[in-house]
């Protein structure tokens, strides 16, 4: 891997791990809001009860346990780069008695197992953060078998994602942030209209399909929403550490009356979209 994409990879690394705490104490509303995404890949992949399913860039574990939830004599391996969310995923396994599973930290860019040797891969919300997602999509198709299925979830453009928007547009409108490296990971990078499909032709994959698919972010309230961004969003976090306090309250302020005009009732529920891609070897 070419220097410049190890230093995004192992950014990437350091930033998941460092936040894997936020995500612990957001998961039920993280995991509620992405559910939908979730569901829409285990309807494409429809896992068959003793098929072997990987489940890449998990995180905490979804949608790869509830996937082995489903599975009689089947098993999941959960991947991601970042072992302390997969601490998570494991933790959460064990409180749901989900035993068909196993976890291993790695890079989707060097998966470690040989060709061919999974019925199905999910991956919700990984590509944008690969450094080299053509690799990444070879790699896949390599480990997956012959007829196999995939199913991955994107972030669909800005505009139909406030939740994002309300309040990395008011860091944006308020400060200069670097631009970043040519290539590296964000949130609306294969947002575009057909992009992975594309991918998943380029690679080889065929019987391709793609779909919208709406989500809630349940928050109930301002300052939930603002606490949860701020300690799960590493890209937030990033920006808001070259802020002063002064600068750290006005864009808080702005972010509240923004959210707050959107939903003048006070119930913050913020509306999202993804893109749904299926794809058979």
């Amino acid at each position: 891997m070419e220097q410049q994409l190890e230093q995004i990879r192992e950014q990437q690394k350091a930033s998941w791990n460092k936040f894997s705490a936020g995500w612990k104490k957001w998961d039920t509303i993280t995991m509620d809001f992405l559910r939908p995404m979730g569901h829409e890949i285990i309807r494409l992949l429809n896992p068959k009860n003793d098929e072997l399913i990987l489940d890449v860039a998990a995180g905490t574990g979804e949608p790869g346990l509830t996937i082995a939830s489903m599975l009689t004599n089947g098993k999941v391996i959960i991947t991601d780069l970042a072992d302390d969310m997969l601490a998570i995923a494991r933790e959460n396994a064990a409180k749901r008695g989900i035993m068909n599973i196993e976890t291993r930290t790695c890079d989707v860019c060097e998966l470690p197992f040989p060709d061919n040797t999974f019925d199905a891969i999910s991956c919700r919300f990984g590509f944008m953060f690969f450094p080299d997602m053509l690799l990444a999509a070879k790699e896949m198709v390599r480990v997956l078998k012959p007829g196999g299925r995939i199913a991955t979830a994107v972030w669909n453009v800005p505009k139909k994602n406030f939740w994002v928007t309300a309040i990395m547009g008011t860091i944006n409108k308020n400060m200069e942030l670097p631009v970043p490296l040519q290539g590296a990971p964000g949130m609306f990078r294969c947002a575009e209209d057909g992009f992975i499909s594309a991918l998943f032709m380029q690679v080889g994959l065929k019987n391709i399909s793609q779909k919208e698919i709406t989500g809630q972010l349940n928050c109930q309230t301002t300052d939930a929403y603002w606490n949860m961004m701020t300690e799960v969003g590493a890209p937030i976090v990033a920006a808001l550490s070259k802020a002063d306090e002064a600068m750290k309250e006005k864009i808080k302020g702005e972010v509240y009356l923004t959210v707050n005009e959107r939903y003048p009732d006070g119930n913050i529920m913020i509306d999202s979209s993804a893109l749904v891609i299926y794809g058979e070897k």
